[in-house]
């Protein structure tokens, strides 16, 4: 009989030595694939939020392990939306001179990134609605609506035009930064012009005013028309 041997061990030294080998990296196999399976790593604007035992946690850049069905996790959007509000017409943004103005103004939001916000949107809104363009609209649109009529009572018509910077400050100042674990970043004015004549109801006092004042002022435009033109003749 050939007695094998390794390093001073027998064959049944060795033998369980391999069994040992074996098992331990069966072992370490399944621990990986478990923890690749069990791993969650949120992307570049996304967040993790993990819910059931050890309560809830949130964690963005790094990732977590979700245990299956004691835990789970979902993924929150955190890259900047738009919300659009549009006044015109019988509706638009009435100003100082009682002028009506067709504006639309584009609000950049987000769920800012910060441990406690991210948990205050996850409680209250959830973390898969907490971006849906719909839902964000229900949030915020009488709100920045709002703000819009309200800065806009300050300015006169033309104004709107030639303090531009300022308008869009005032809005931001109103509205504030912090909106219950939301942030806005920025607005952008994209259209803004004077609501036509045959948009206003003539029944409407703001309205009955606005339209005396573009009166006066086209009466008073034509009059230096025609007084430049006598000038120039003259």
């Amino acid at each position: 009989m050939i007695v094998v041997t390794f390093l001073g061990m027998d064959g049944g030294q060795l033998l369980v030595l391999l069994v040992g080998f074996l098992t331990l990296l069966i072992f370490l196999t399944g621990m990986a694939t478990a923890f690749s399976k069990f791993y969650r790593k949120p992307g570049p604007e996304e967040a993790i939020v993990r819910t059931g035992v050890g309560g809830l946690q949130v964690m963005t850049g790094r990732g977590m392990i979700v245990i299956p069905l004691i835990q789970e996790a979902s993924v929150m959007d955190l890259s900047v939306k738009r919300i659009l509000i549009a006044r015109d017409g019988e509706d638009g943004l009435i100003c100082k001179d009682n002028m009506r103005a067709d504006i639309k103004v584009t609000f950049f939001v987000r769920i800012n990134n910060q441990t406690n916000d991210i948990k205050t949107v996850a409680e209250t809104i959830g973390p898969r609605r907490a971006s849906e363009q719909i839902k964000l609209e229900e949030l915020f649109e009488a709100k920045f609506s709002e703000a819009l009529k309200t800065v806009g009572k300050n300015f006169e018509f033309v104004q709107l035009y030639t303090e531009r910077d300022q308008f869009k400050e005032q809005i931001l100042k109103v509205i504030g930064t912090d909106l219950n674990g939301y942030v806005l970043d920025d607005c952008a004015i994209d259209y803004l012009e004077q609501t036509p004549l045959d948009r206003l109801s003539p029944t409407n006092i703001l309205d009955a005013e606005g339209i005396k004042k573009i009166t006066e002022v086209a009466v008073h435009f034509a009059h230096s028309r025609i007084l430049r033109r006598f000038v120039d003749v003259s």
